[in-house]
This record gives C-alpha cells, structure tokens and sequence, in this order.
C-alpha cells in the first residue's frame, strides 16, 4: 500500500488546503495494478458507477427495440447539467417509450448553470424532474421495466426488479455478493451499495476489458464506452472534466464522476479499472487525483496535462491566486 492521495490547493506561494483520498487501479480478475490508502475501505460509489448500471439497459436489446442512439446511452450513464440538449433528449426520449416526466423518480432540482437556471427564469418557468442530472439514467431504467413489462411505478425500490438486475450485473463484475453490500440512499432516490473501492475498480475493470463476460454483456460494455466517447456532451455538458477528457480519449478512457469525492474510469486500451474516493467528498479534488492517475498510467496527452493536472485557482474578479495539484508527497 503506497502513501494515500492528496491533492492541493494553493493561494499564492501557500498550500491553503490539502484533500486526502484512496485510489486503486485493478484487473478484470482483481489483481491489483496500483493502490493508494486502503482500498479495502467501503464506499459509496454514488454516480460514479452508473455506466455499470447502464449495462442491464443496453444489453436488454430496449435500446434497438425504441430507435434510441449513443446520445441516450450517454444520458443513461450521465450527471448532466441540465442543460437544453440533456433536458430535450430526455423528455423525447420518454416520449417514445410511451411515458413522460411525471413517471420519474429521481425529483427535481435546478440545472446545474447559472445561464440554463437565468433561462428557466425568463421563461416563467420552473426546473422539472428532466433537469434532475440523473434523469437519463432513470430514464434508462424507465426503458428496462417498459421493455420487459415491468411496473414503472416504484423502480427505484431496492427489491423492483429494475434493481435487483443492477446488483446482479454488480456481483458479476465485482467476482462478490453486491446482495450482501449494505446499501444507502442516493441522491436521486436509487440504492446506492457500500462497496470495497478495489472491487470498484475491479468492476470498472471488466468493463473495460469484458472478455470475461458474456458475449451480450461485452458487447453491452463495449456499446456503452463507444457511446461516452462518441457523445461526451451528454454525459456531463459544458465545461465539465468528464466531457473534455471523454472527448478528448476516444477508445482509451472513460471517466466518470461521482457526488462525495468519487470518481471512476475504464481504460479499454490498458484493461484496467480505477476507482478513486476523497474523504472530504471534494468533486475538485476528485477530478485532480483521476488526472493525476490517468498521466501516472500513460494515458493522458501531454495537451491535456496543464489544463487538468494544474487547474488555475482564480478570485472574483478573474486574478490568478493559485493553482490545484497533486502533492508530490503522493505521486512524487
């Protein structure tokens, strides 16, 4: 076990705050790869699995049943913002299956921008449960239940059916028992499972290379990794880390992040899966650490390192007081 992750941030020549973590970079069959901290500290993977929860959506073929694209695929694994595009996509894509907003479960909270949020405004209008930054995966799992003949009402209970293929494919990709994992309550109403973060990453990792698998869930996997790269946009939206490093590793990586400090990627290229979690749930500090790792295994363009390993820390009024980084008491 190397020294755990600590991303810095600094105001002039002062490191005015240190955020520490856990990381692990693992096999398909669980080897591990590299490891920071206890990995075998649970965790809460919030919506940094949600490509994995994608995979009973797209390998129950309701993808090809209802026309849909990679921009829904993308949305089934996104944390949007909420912007038009996401919102449109999902009251369309609702449309088609025969439902519509009032059938989602996830609630309601105002986009993630200030000028979607000043939009809604101008028009008199009130943020619905589309512009919930889950409302893609949820719609995801709309499209299972409505593919199977499954009530719609109530998906988001842990003993619905919807669910119980979530911790199935879980278990799967895990090598354990996701039955077994305590459990809380996400953000959007769904089961979240208390999860080591090495079997994180090792679940990560049999997406990543799911030679293992079977063949309609490989080709489930492989689906959903094609469709993040293809659409980043709908996995995240403006200016987000996911978007740009997504855009950006076409077929080499894709990343996704969690609420609380979790982050998670597929490195197709390398067969790896890594998992990250900061113990003070700090999203900035998330994005450094798996920036910091993606150039630690390799992956990482040189065009990219600056913007993403050093991000500027700017005041009010747009002056450069410092920058974020990883310490090199972690990765030296």
């Amino acid at each position: 076990m190397s020294h755990a992750v600590v991303v810095e941030v600094t105001r002039g020549p002062v490191v005015e705050s240190r955020h520490e973590g856990i990381a692990a970079v693992v096999k398909p069959d669980g080897t591990v790869v590299g490891s920071w901290g206890d990995i075998d500290a649970v965790v809460l993977p919030r919506s940094a699995n949600k490509p994995i929860q994608a995979l009973a959506f797209v390998e129950s073929g309701a993808v090809e049943r209802f026309g849909l694209g990679n921009e829904h695929v993308a949305l089934a694994c996104a944390s949007h913002n909420g912007e038009a595009r996401h919102v449109d996509t999902v009251r369309a894509w609702l449309k088609t299956i025969g439902l519509g907003e009032g059938d989602l479960e996830c609630g309601t909270h105002p986009p993630r921008l200030p000028a979607s949020l000043e939009a809604l405004v101008r028009e008199g209008a009130v943020p619905t449960a589309a512009y919930n930054n889950c409302s893609g995966k949820h719609s995801g799992f709309l499209t299972t239940a409505v593919h199977y003949g499954e009530p719609t009402q109530g998906y988001i209970k842990y003993d619905h059916p919807v669910q119980r293929r979530l911790r199935e494919v879980m278990s799967e990709l895990c090598g354990v028992d996701a039955g077994a994992f305590p459990y809380g309550t996400d953000g959007c109403g769904i089961p979240t499972l208390a999860t080591p973060l090495r079997r994180l990453a090792q679940a990560m990792a049999g997406m990543a290379d799911p030679s293992r698998l079977s063949n309609k869930r490989a080709e489930a996997a492989t689906r959903i990794r094609a469709a993040m790269n293809a659409e980043p946009f709908m996995v995240a939206g403006s200016g987000r880390f996911c978007t740009r490093i997504n855009g950006a590793l076409a077929g080499v990586a894709q990343v996704k992040t969690g609420a609380e400090g979790v982050f998670c990627a597929m490195l197709p290229t390398l067969g790896l899966g890594v998992a990250v979690k900061m113990w003070d749930g700090a999203g900035r500090a998330a994005e450094i650490a798996m920036a910091a790792l993606l150039d630690h295994l390799g992956v990482l363009p040189a065009a990219q390192r600056a913007e993403v390993l050093h991000p500027p820390v700017r005041n009010v009024v747009g002056l450069l007081v410092g920058e974020m980084r990883p310490a090199k008491s972690w990765l030296g």
